[in-house]
């Protein structure tokens, strides 16, 4: 029995998926603390899971790339948010560590604090990441705007030199990650994204042929498939009142001003056949004018609709893009920010659904992506036989706990051990480390100097791949 405690980001879309998993770990025998959410408890009663919340300043969302609909300041919006939580994520670990002795550690990939004292504690660590990895490949274009493959000559020109402008990008944050990693004695890094090369082991929540194969990303990536657990419901009592084709429209949970898309979808099948449910996520309903073949809640649970679903439109999110797609549902995208663009992408390249810019976002332009996806039914089909093929929770659950014993582990397609740091290679029978009260508080992030760069490059990029 390995005592376990995993770390994750203040958000649902992060805990849901690997939820499941910790659950796993609970019936095998391990026992499992999360520190997560506050107000938790109850969605993960049935786990058996010891919840521990976050504390304040890591649970409020701090976030706010929707104010900006230029990629590189949101880019930049979404670097700074998470190097600024590094020290609290630190001080909640390490307040964790002390609380509950672990003997093995689990981080959620987007809190680079938590990997810090992670990979510096001397325990068996492992992470995982809940969206697409934006790890650099020569076999895929750069991470963001959601570009076409291409493996032309021009196409590797592209690739190459994006990929150098984005590198400078996140290299303004170098800095102030590398001020902390040297603290807690762990090597520099030469690029701030070869921060997700760190973990031993990384579980990531998709599988091909959704997501991209890739020959030359590290052996401890494993794709498992898409979290799809939420906690259990009651459907409501006007659902089963509805004898029309669904139509399931989605805003995000975590705000960024898509509201726009709520409307635009019911103003566009306000004609047709469709019964159309809109989850509104952090937009308001009552801003919104609902035609009488609409519905809008602020939430209604997506599992209670896919079923009897025709067509999801959705802002792009990944959880409730693979969610709609391992039911066989078609999916018509609507990206707004974050990694919403490259979601659309890998829709479109499976055939399983459309891709509607946001900045073309009209009622006739909305129902063209809407019936055309109607029609690549098989393509959902193709990408939920791959998800179902992933191994899920169970494999999941297998790796960490094969991983923690001290066991190799081969990649999904090649072989191999899973590497440990450098400099920092951990005793897989090790005690918790001695972390005490006493320690001293990790010291403030310098300031960052960086100065601002232009967006042309990047903004010449995607208009020449659309």
């Amino acid at each position: 029995m390995t005592k376990i405690l995993a770390f994750t980001s203040p958000a649902q879309g992060h805990l849901y998926p690997v939820a499941p998993v910790l659950a796993e770990l609970v019936s095998r025998g391990h026992e499992v603390t999360v520190l997560t959410l506050p107000d938790s408890e109850q969605a993960l009663a049935q786990f058996g899971l010891t919840v521990r919340a976050l504390p304040p300043a890591l649970a409020r969302d701090t976030l706010h790339d929707w104010a900006t609909t230029a990629r590189i300041p949101a880019l930049r919006a979404a670097l700074r948010a998470l190097i600024e939580r590094i020290p609290e994520e630190i001080q909640a670990l390490r307040g964790a560590i002390i609380a509950e002795r672990p003997e093995a550690l689990l981080i959620d990939l987007t809190a680079p604090g938590a990997q810090i004292l992670a990979a510096a504690s001397g325990l068996p660590w492992a992470s995982w990441a809940s969206t697409l990895l934006p790890i650099p490949s020569r076999d895929v274009p750069p991470f963001g705007p959601g570009l076409r493959p291409r493996a032309d000559l021009l196409g590797r020109i592209r690739d190459n030199t994006l990929q150098w402008f984005l590198t400078r990008r996140w290299n303004e944050v170098l800095p102030q990650l590398n001020h902390m990693r040297q603290y807690y004695g762990l090597d520099q890094l030469d690029n701030a994204v070869d921060y997700l090369r760190q973990p031993p082991l990384l579980l990531n929540f998709t599988a091909p042929p959704f997501d991209y194969p890739r020959g030359d990303w590290p052996l401890s990536v494993h794709q498992i498939g898409p979290g799809l657990w939420a906690p259990e419901a009651e459907p409501p009592a006007w659902l089963a009142d509805i004898d029309r084709p669904i139509a399931l429209v989605t805003c995000s949970t975590e705000f960024q001003d898509d509201g726009r898309l709520a409307q635009t979808a019911m103003d566009a099948l306000a004609d047709s056949e469709f019964c159309t449910i809109v989850t509104t996520g952090a937009v308001d309903p009552e801003t919104l004018t609902v035609p009488p073949n609409a519905r809008a809640e602020s939430f209604v649970p997506h599992q209670l609709i896919l079923d009897r679903a025709d067509v999801v439109v959705t802002h792009g999110g990944l959880g409730i893009t693979q969610k709609a797609l391992a039911a066989g549902v078609p999916v018509c995208v609507v990206p707004f920010g974050r990694g919403q663009s490259e979601v659309a992408r890998r829709v479109v390249t499976n055939e399983a659904g459309t891709w509607v810019s946001a900045k073309r976002l009209t009622p006739a332009t909305l129902r063209a992506g809407i019936d055309k996806a109607m029609t690549l039914r098989a393509g959902a089909a193709r990408v939920a036989a791959g998800f179902a093929a992933a191994g899920g929770t169970l494999r999941g659950a297998e790796l960490l706990e094969r991983h923690f014993a001290g066991h190799p582990i081969g990649h999904g397609i090649w072989s191999g051990t899973t590497p440990t740091h450098s400099s920092h290679p951990y005793p897989t029978n090790e005690v918790a480390p001695q972390i005490t009260r006493g320690e001293p508080d990790p010291i403030i992030l310098p300031p960052n100097d960086s100065p601002p760069s232009e967006d042309r490059y990047w903004t010449t990029w995607q208009r020449r791949d659309r």
